[in-house]
């Protein structure tokens, strides 16, 4: 299980109009969801859009959907860093 606010790398699986499937870089695997907005390519023409073997550095949003809910956006990733180092 994943805990909110961990990072960890991912490979896209599959990409679809609302989003992708991601397989989980981790000692137990699994599987995520990243949303559309929630990937770079979505804030800058300069970023290509997510495509199948991709690989990504992500944060977890929302660990109690299934999948879990990631973002691999860099000030998600910041947010979680400072979560983080308060705890």
């Amino acid at each position: 299980m994943v805990r909110i606010h961990e990072e960890f790398d991912v490979v896209i699986k599959a990409v679809t109009m609302v989003g992708s499937f991601v397989t989980m870089e981790t000692a137990d695997g699994g599987e995520g969801f990243i949303d559309q907005v929630k990937h770079p390519s979505w804030w800058s023409e300069e970023v290509p859009p997510p495509a199948a073997g991709d690989r990504l550095h992500v944060v977890v949003l929302d660990p109690s959907r299934t999948p879990p809910r990631l973002s691999a956006l860099e000030k998600d990733i910041e947010i979680g860093r400072r979560f983080r180092s308060d705890d």
